[in-house]
């Protein structure tokens, strides 16, 4: 049971989770897990890792995991944490998404303790009758108890009545699956326990237990990580720039991250504390532990391994990576300025930041560094970085 709070946000139902896991452990029966994954976007990050990592740790203790993916919801738009409507998916970007979020969760599931679902089987057979059904377990003064519709109703901001539909269909899905336990992000608390009531409502013996886990920060280290934010650890990116984006983090921040991603033990885990705290292990070995691990986890530990010392060549000893992305130019009379480059090879997100980094000695080409944000390159082969992480070679021809 320590295993499975570590890192936990909140527990509602803890008993029944124990009365689970003993009775796994004495007549060998297993129980249902759920997490539902609306397919938003094509591609997973360490920061859902969180969640599949505690369901991996309920498979080792008896858990059958439903790995739902909500195809139906997501053409809706779950409304947790939004300030206003979200646009709704089109079956095709449903359906894409979806196909790329089941070639990913093995790499941390147990394929043979996980069933891929889709709630459209449930959601599509409830027809008009059932949903009208379904609608009239819940009111609108109970919907209004969520936070952010409460601040919306009270800014006079829209809320649509398929919003109100959207948390009742989620809580339906328990009903469907029969679920014993359900986890989610703690911005998802209203929604898990509205599948808690749906399940009281019609009639199941059971009230399924409820764990939520924290929203993994990311690479800044203070808001949650996010693909649009820029500050993410793609579960698909190439291993060495995976190692090297874990090896970014502050000291302080890795202790988070082993506690909600490492499947080492909470007795390791305080090993390591201890061991950085009276001076025996230095805070750098012990993050290159975590980036080999969660490396290897998604790559292997070859891969690991390898990405360890591109890590140790490029940053320890400033040296070049071994291999480096090539793109082209085509010359202008005068040349090619430096802040297209910059921009165009994928360095820098725009030329206005390709000014800041220049001017902020940033900017280095074949490892000296430019201050002329004004510069123009004519032909030939450069070898253009930005900070320690960032290489491109550009040929401009």
């Amino acid at each position: 049971m320590q295993e499975i709070a570590r890192g936990a946000s909140e527990f509602i139902g803890e008993e029944y989770i124990a009365s689970l896991v003993q009775r796994f452990y004495t007549t060998g029966e297993r129980f249902i897990v759920k997490a539902g994954f609306d397919p938003t976007a094509p591609d997973l990050h360490l920061g859902h890792v969180v969640l599949l990592s505690k369901l991996a740790t309920f498979q080792r203790y008896g858990g059958d995991v439903k790995f739902l993916i909500g195809d139906f919801t997501a053409t809706i738009g779950d409304p947790s944490g939004k300030t206003q409507t979200r646009k709704q998916l089109t079956r095709d970007e449903v359906e894409q998404n979806a196909k790329t979020y089941k070639e990913q969760v093995f790499k941390v599931l147990d394929p043979a303790h996980t069933e891929v679902c889709f709630n459209s089987a449930w959601i599509n057979a409830l027809g008009i009758g059932g949903l009208v059904n379904l609608t009239a377990q819940f009111s609108v003064a109970r919907m209004l108890e969520r936070d952010d519709f409460t601040k919306r109703y009270k800014e006079n901001l829209p809320i649509s009545i398929i919003e109100f539909i959207y948390p009742l269909l989620q809580g339906y899905d328990s009903v469907a699956l029969n679920c014993d336990i359900e986890l989610g992000g703690n911005d998802q608390k209203f929604n898990l326990l509205v599948g808690r009531a749906l399940q009281r409502s019609y009639g199941l013996d059971k009230e399924q237990s409820v764990l939520t886990v924290p929203l993994l920060e990311g690479l800044d280290g203070a808001q949650k990580m996010s693909k649009s934010l820029g500050n993410y650890i793609g579960v698909t990116e190439n291993p060495n720039t995976m190692y090297a984006k874990i090896m970014s983090i502050s000291d302080e921040l890795m202790w988070r991250y082993y506690e909600l991603l490492s499947q080492k033990s909470l007795e390791e885990l305080k090993a390591m504390r201890e061991g950085v705290r009276s001076g025996n292990l230095h805070p750098k070995s012990v993050k290159q532990n975590l980036a080999h691990e969660i490396t290897a986890r998604f790559h292997g530990a070859g891969a690991a391994e390898i990405a360890q010392i591109e890590f140790d060549q490029v940053f320890s000893r400033n040296q070049m990576p071994s291999e480096i992305p090539v793109v082209e130019f085509s010359t202008q009379d005068s040349g090619v300025w430096i802040c297209k480059i910059l921009q165009e090879s994928g360095l820098c997100p725009s030329s206005s930041q390709a000014r800041r980094d220049i001017q902020a000695g940033a900017c280095k080409i074949d490892g000296q560094k430019v201050l002329d944000e004004n510069l123009k390159l004519t032909q030939g082969e450069y070898v253009l970085q930005i900070g320690k992480r960032k290489f491109v070679k550009a040929i401009i021809l």
